[in-house]
C-alpha cells in the first residue's frame, strides 16, 4: 500500500503517494499503445483536500498543480509555467516570464492567477498550514499575522505574461520553492464561480498541471486522475488515467497486487522479508528522519534537569544500536542517519550534506561510552536514578517495536533509568507535544524541499514544531547567518549549515534514530515514475505502462 499520512511534520511521516524509479518517457507510441495507459494506485486515506492553499501535502495533487517549475529528477527544478526566469544580482528579485497555458476548463493561465493564488493563500482566515514557506518573500509573515493587506505582498503582474517577486533577503534555494504546488497559480473567476463549492468536488476546481482529478468528493475510497488535454505539455504525458483506491493494510495491497488490481503496492516489514529478492521489488528513500524530541520545560522538576544535561541526552543517543534497529527491529529498510538532515537531500560541489554533518562520538553505538556520559550527568544533577515516559503514535505498528526496543536498550545499558511506554493516537501525541506534556517523543520531519535548511529550521528557538523548547544561541546564530548575510553566497553558506547541524549533533537536541526508506513490489512493466525524496516526491508526467 502507498502510504498517505497528511500530516506535514511532527510526530507522523509527511505525504507520500507513489513510486517509481525515474526513466526519461522514451518509449515510442508504438511501444505504449499495445496496453492500456492506465496506472492503478493505492492509498492509505481520501484526498482531505484538493485546495493548494490549505493542503498539507502535496504528494498526488504536485500531478495537477503546477507553479513555474515542477520538481524533476534528482530534486532538480524542471521547466513549469514559466519559459524563463531572471534572478537580480542582489537575489532580491525574481521575474518570471510565463508561457502559453490554459487551465483545464481552457482558460488562460495568467500572471494574475499567480497573484492572486499568493494573497488567497496568505490570507489569514485561508488558514494555509504551509504559509511559512512564504517567509522572505516582502512582507509575507505580517500579511499572514493579520498586519498587513494582502494586496501589500511582494509579488506583481506587470502584464499578462510576467510575474515580479520581491524579497526581504534573498533566498537560496527559491528556485527549488517554486516548484511546490502550494505556489501555483488559482484561478480566481472559479473561486468565486463557485464560493463555498470550490474544492469540495473534483468538478468544482480547475487544474494547471498535467492530469486533472476526477470522482472525488472528499470522503470516497475511489478517484482519479485523467490526462489535463489542455496541458502545455500534453504531448509528453502517456498515461490517460491513474485510479486510485483506499488500501486498509499492506496484506489487502499485495493480495490486489496479486490479482493484478494494483500496479504497485507498500510492503510491511514481514513482507519485505519474503519479497526482497524478488525482481519486482523496489526500495525508495525519503528525506524523513525519525528521531527522540526532549522536553527541555519537562512539567517534572527532576526530569527537567536530566533532560537539560548534554552528558544525559548524548548517553540516550550512544545506547542506541542503529543497524539494529534499522535491520532486525524496523526491517523495511530504513537507514542509519549520519545527523539530524538525511542522506539523499542536499549536496554542494559533490559534497553530500549528510557525510559533511556527521560528527564522531554523537549517533554511533557506544555502550561503554554510554555508560560514562550516563554515570557523569547523574552526577552533575545529584541523582542515582531517573524515571521517565516516552510518548509515540500507536497508529503505526513498527513506533510500537520502536519502543520496545529503546526501553530495553536504555534499561540495559543505563543504569537506574526507567523508561515508561506510552502509546497514543496521532492526534493526541501532537496536542501533548504542542502543550509540553511529555518527557520524550518519537516524531518524525520530512523535508518540504531539497535543502538542509528543511530541518535545521526546526530546533530554531521560537519556531513552531519544536514543542521540546530546544534553544541555543549559538546555533541559532549559525542557522541565521545562512538565512541572512550568507544567503547569495553559496559556499559560505553552506559552511554555516554544516557547521550548525554538526553543534546540533554535539549538543544532541534531537536525537536521530532512523532514516525513512520504503519498499514495495512494482510491476515491472510500470515504467518513467519521477521518484524524490523531498517535497512533491511522486510525479506522474513522464509515467507510461510499457
Amino acid at each position: 500500500m502507498i502510504n498517505i499520512k497528511w500530516i506535514k511534520g511532527s510526530l507522523v511521516a509527511i505525504a507520500v503517494v507513489g513510486l517509481g524509479a525515474f526513466l526519461t518517457a522514451c518509449g515510442n507510441e508504438s511501444s505504449t499503445a499495445s496496453k492500456p495507459q492506465v496506472l492503478n494506485l493505492s492509498a492509505e486515506a481520501p484526498l482531505p483536500t484538493i485546495d493548494l492553499a490549505k493542503a498539507t501535502g502535496y504528494g498526488q495533487t504536485g500531478n495537477v498543480y503546477e507553479s513555474f517549475f515542477r520538481l524533476g529528477k534528482n530534486g532538480k527544478s524542471t521547466k513549469g509555467l514559466a519559459k524563463s526566469a531572471t534572478e537580480s544580482k542582489d537575489g532580491k528579485t525574481w521575474t518570471f516570464k510565463l508561457r502559453n497555458a490554459k487551465w483545464s476548463n481552457g482558460d488562460k493561465i495568467t500572471a494574475q492567477d499567480f497573484v492572486y493564488s499568493w494573497r488567497r493563500t496568505l490570507t489569514p482566515s485561508t488558514k494555509s498550514q504551509y504559509a511559512y514557506l512564504f517567509e522572505g518573500i516582502k512582507n509575507a509573515d505580517k500579511i499572514n499575522e493579520g498586519k498587513l493587506n494582502p494586496d501589500k505582498l511582494g509579488i506583481e503582474a506587470t502584464d499578462s505574461k510576467t510575474v515580479v517577486i520581491h524579497l526581504d533577503k534573498p533566498i537560496a534555494y527559491f528556485k527549488i520553492l517554486m516548484a511546490y504546488p502550494l505556489f501555483a497559480p488559482q484561478n480566481q473567476k472559479v473561486v468565486e464561480k463557485y464560493g463555498k463549492k470550490y474544492a469540495t468536488k473534483s468538478q468544482y476546481m480547475v487544474y494547471s498541471g498535467p492530469f486533472k482529478i476526477k470522482n472525488w468528493n472528499g470522503t470516497g475510497n475511489k478517484w482519479s486522475f485523467v490526462k489535463n488535454n489542455q496541458y502545455w505539455d500534453k504531448k509528453a504525458v502517456k498515461l490517460q488515467k491513474v485510479n486510485f483506491t483506499v488500501v486498509s493494510s499492506p496484506t489487502t495491497g499485495l493480495d490486489l497486487f496479486r490479482q493484478k488490481k494494483l500496479d504497485l503496492t507498500e510492503l510491511s516489514s514481514e513482507q519485505v522479508k519474503n519479497y526482497k529478492d524478488d525482481a519486482q521489488f523496489k526500495s525508495y528513500p525519503y528525506s524523513q528522519i525519525f528521531y527522540l524530541k526532549y522536553n527541555f520545560k519537562d512539567p517534572d522538576a527532576t526530569n527537567r534537569k536530566a533532560l537539560n544535561n548534554r552528558d544525559i541526552r548524548r548517553a540516550f543517543s550512544l545506547a542506541i544500536d542503529r543497524k539494529q534497529l534499522t535491520k532486525k527491529v524496523l526491517g523495511d529498510g530504513s537507514t542509519v542517519p549520519n545527523g539530524f538532515v538525511p542522506s539523499g537531500l542536499a549536496s554542494y560541489n559533490g559534497e553530500n550534506f549528510s557525510k559533511g554533518q556527521a560528527v564522531k562520538n554523537t549517533v554511533t553505538h557506544n555502550e561503554k561510552l554510554a555508560a560514562n556520559y550516563w554515570k557523569s550527568g547523574l552526577k552533575a544533577i545529584g541523582e542515582k536514578k531517573l524515571k521517565m515516559t516516552i510518548t509515540a503514535a500507536n497508529d503505526d505498528p513498527s513506533t510500537s517495536a520502536v519502543t520496545q526496543y529503546l526501553k530495553a536498550q536504555f534499561e540495559k545499558v543505563l543504569p537506574g533509568f526507567t523508561l515508561d511506554i506510552q502509546a497514543v493516537p496521532t492526534q493526541t501525541a501532537n496536542q501533548y507535544g504542542q502543550k509540553g506534556q511529555f518527557d520524550i517523543t518519537i516524531s518524525g520531519w520530512g523535508a518540504d524541499f531539497n535543502d538542509p535548511i528543511s530541518f535545521l529550521q526546526i530546533p530554531m528557538t521560537g519556531t513552531s514544531y519544536n514543542y521540546g523548547k530546544y534553544s541555543n544561541k549559538a546555533y541559532d546564530k549559525l542557522v541565521k547567518r545562512a538565512d541572512d548575510q550568507d544567503a547569495n553566497n553559496p559556499s559560505k553558506r553552506w559552511q554555516d549549515l554544516l557547521e550548525a547541524s554538526r553543534l546540533f549533533s554535539e549538543d544532541q537536541g534531537m536525537t536521530p534514530l532512523y532514516q525513512n526508506e520504503t519498499s514495495y513490489l512494482q510491476r515491472s512493466d510500470v515504467k518513467g515514475i519521477v521518484h524524490n525524496t523531498a517535497g512533491t516526491q511522486w510525479s506522474y508526467k513522464y509515467a507510461y505502462i510499457n
